[in-house]
């Protein structure tokens, strides 16, 4: 049987209908597109590190790195590059073999692209992949990044465009757009996706899936977040998503997205082991792991290794220029200090 071909013109209605297919159907469904693209039993296990913490200017309702929200996280200026390759050289060995930098900056100034460059390129030379999160990037800057290194590139689009001016006000549907633009244009990978559970109806997960699918290419990793609620933001104590339905939106995404990466990111602290198992059947094959994601929790690595035993998963090998990066099974964490994943302006 042919692979499921790439496709970038998804009604909203065909998607709607992939979600209202009966449970079973629709993971056999996203299970079998899985299959035909990638290892069902490989997972891509990736590391995020906050290398600048706090103090962002968006009002993004679900970050609490927006200085507009108490939420107990206090600003902090940019690590330096020792600082964020000895945590690089953990994560590397402790299992890791991509290394995600977020910075909470709505969008950095070019001396900032400059300092976060020096610590790319030195990151990169550990040998491993290197994505990072800066907010939004002009041209000249994504151009940058590029030349020092940087692999992926992660903005993500949180939501449906006609659910976005429910969650932001500080910047447009259409900035998102344009810094993924760019990034694509400068040549690096993307890493794009966006938030579900913070109270949009099943109309608008389909809708932010269908922009997703639509881009021009699709986004090489796909971030599927579920809301982490932290006191102090606006959508805490909005009511939380049922786990089947995320389970839904993860078939969903893989099938629309076949060669794409799906990350099963924030929120998993949340998810029982079956939900998670759940994921990984639908088509989720990349996770980020240690003991926080920026800002809020993710399971210790402890736990992430006896369930990837369990389900027998091992973690996803990646072949570099320069040799081999093994991405062995989970050891020891390095991920730290919003934590929706790799993705929102500041960094979620």
């Amino acid at each position: 049987m042919p692979a499921a071909a790439l496709r970038h013109d998804w009604s909203r209605d065909e998607i709607a209908a992939l979600f209202a297919l009966p449970f079973n159907e629709l993971l056999h469904r996203a299970h079998g597109v899985h299959r035909e693209h990638h290892d069902p039993n490989a997972v891509q296990v990736s590391t995020l590190l906050s290398i600048k913490t706090g103090g962002c200017p968006e009002d993004c309702a679900y970050c609490p790195q927006s200085a507009r929200y108490n939420t107990g996280v206090k600003a902090e200026k940019l690590m330096s590059v020792e600082s964020v390759v000895a945590r690089a050289q953990a994560a590397k060995s402790a299992g890791a073999s991509r290394f995600c930098m977020g910075a909470a900056w709505r969008s950095p100034k070019d001396r900032d692209v400059e300092q976060v460059a020096e610590i790319v390129s030195a990151v990169k030379a550990l040998g491993l992949e290197t994505c990072a999160t800066l907010g939004m990037l002009s041209d000249t800057q994504a151009q940058t990044l590029k030349q020092a290194g940087l692999d992926y590139y992660n903005h993500n689009i949180d939501t449906a465009p006609e659910f976005y001016g429910e969650i932001i006000h500080t910047r447009d549907y259409q900035d998102r757009l344009d810094t993924l633009e760019n990034v694509r244009h400068a040549g690096m990978k993307t890493c794009c996706g966006g938030i579900v559970g913070m109270g949009e109806t099943r109309g608008q997960r389909a809708g932010l899936l269908q922009t997703l699918a639509n881009l021009p290419e699709h986004p090489e990793s796909v971030p599927i977040n579920q809301l982490v609620q932290v006191e102090g933001t606006p959508l805490h104590g909005v009511e939380a998503l049922d786990p089947f339905e995320f389970v839904r939106t993860i078939a969903v995404a893989r099938i629309l997205m076949p060669a794409s990466m799906v990350r099963l990111s924030a929120g998993r602290q949340q998810m029982d082991d079956a939900v998670q198992a759940l994921c990984f059947f639908a088509g989720a094959n990349s996770i980020f792991y240690g003991e926080k994601l920026l800002t809020t929790g993710n399971p210790d690595v402890e736990h992430d290794r006896a369930l990837f035993r369990r389900l027998d998963l091992h973690a996803l090998e990646v072949v570099e220029e320069a040799g081999t990066v093994h991405a062995d099974i989970l050891e020891t964490a390095a991920a730290d200090s919003c934590g929706q994943g790799c993705g929102c302006s500041a960094a979620a």
